[in-house]
């Protein structure tokens, strides 16, 4: 493991593939690293024009090596903590002097169990949704998000946001071993935040910019990003239909299915779409009247094109954002159960868009369709 500290990142290898954002493992360089008796921190945050080690009331300022984006610390890790507070600061943004309070992402260990990696690279798992993807984390005590995506052809991997200019340069994340997942734990970083992965790709050097795979929810179209969600806290009240539906004898009773396009069903005064939450006032009251046990919802997978209906897939996780929230489909289905509808929902998993953020040629190849 390099931990020198060159008079310019130009002159050593390892600094030169995180300053070119091409580094498969930038924490060989950043974070925290023995130098003899000593501790080096060595931080890398591109436009910062200063940065200090916060420790109570007194800062301690980083020295900037060079002429370039890296700033470093040397001394006693017992004084520091195990995750130092930092304080960055940029001139020319919106506020003269910009101060902005973060832990180092580099400073954590690997937070994704070893044994679920070698699970998944044998291609054993199939629960992948709970683990990959942008989950609200706990490590060392500190709550922030841990992103996790799977790209064993890129380079190298970013996470991107509002938190870091949409900047590949700043979060790299680091591959795990041959299993070609990559992970980056964000600490203090709040839900509700949009972003996506950029990855460059191994043999062309191609930069993509693309959309979590996992995402739980995105943007309202045409914007595509994927949406940090929280914890998950709805108050379902269909237990009863739950239990209705475990003792039912589906082999012999009857079912009748309304199938419906939730966009097109119904639309309000002015034409625009309904809210889920609505859509269940008025589509439930419907369906019953008529004598219909199920609805059968078309694609409500996120999907980048009104006129595909859904069957263009570009979150298979999500829920569209054209109907609102999450916890506004949720109260959907939540709704038709405590009045006595099931929902069945239609799956497209055999084609998606070959949208730019969408799944095709995900690290440059074809990584989740087939070659032809």
């Amino acid at each position: 493991m390099n931990t020198r500290s060159p008079s310019h990142p130009a002159t050593d290898r390892d600094w030169q593939r995180v300053a070119h954002a091409r580094h498969h493992d930038p924490f060989v360089v950043l974070g925290l690293h023995p130098e003899g008796t000593h501790w080096r921190m060595t931080v890398y945050r591109p436009r910062a024009t200063a940065i200090w080690l916060q420790q109570g009331s007194t800062r301690i300022p980083l020295e900037r090596v060079g002429d370039s984006d890296f700033f470093t610390l040397t001394g006693a890790r017992s004084e520091w903590g195990v995750h130092p507070q930092l304080v960055e600061r940029r001139d020319g943004g919106q506020q003269p002097h910009e101060e902005q309070p973060y832990i180092d992402p580099y400073t954590f260990l690997p937070q994704l169990d070893e044994s679920w990696l070698q699970q998944f690279h044998a291609g054993e798992c199939f629960t992948a949704y709970d683990v990959l993807g942008a989950r609200a984390h706990v490590a060392d005590g500190i709550e922030g998000v841990l992103f996790a995506v799977w790209a064993p052809n890129a380079e190298r991997v970013s996470v991107v946001g509002d938190f870091n200019d949409w900047d590949g340069r700043v979060n790299p994340m680091r591959v795990r071993g041959t299993s070609g997942v990559w992970e980056l734990f964000i600490p203090k970083l709040a839900p509700g935040q949009y972003y996506k992965f950029e990855l460059r790709q191994r043999d062309t050097g191609q930069i993509l910019l693309k959309a979590d795979p996992y995402g739980r929810f995105f943007e309202m179209r045409p914007n595509t990003a994927s949406l940090i969600r929280g914890t998950e806290d709805f108050a379902w009240q269909d237990d009863l239909w739950l239990a209705r539906r475990r003792s039912a004898d589906w082999l012999h009773q009857p079912m009748s299915v309304y199938e419906v396009h939730l966009g097109s069903w119904r639309r309000s005064p002015d034409n625009e779409y309904l809210n889920y939450r609505d859509i269940a006032h008025q589509l439930v009251p419907y369906v019953k009247e008529l004598g219909f046990t199920h609805v059968e919802l078309l694609p409500v997978t996120e999907h980048p094109f009104d006129g595909s209906w859904g069957y263009q897939v570009t979150g298979y996780f999500a829920p569209t954002s054209r109907f609102g929230s999450v916890d506004d489909f949720k109260y959907f289905v939540d709704f038709c159960h405590r009045h006595g509808v099931g929902v069945i929902l239609d799956w497209v998993p055999a084609h998606f868009p070959r949208d730019d953020h969408a799944l095709a040629r995900f690290d440059g190849t074809p990584l989740y369709e087939h070659a032809d």
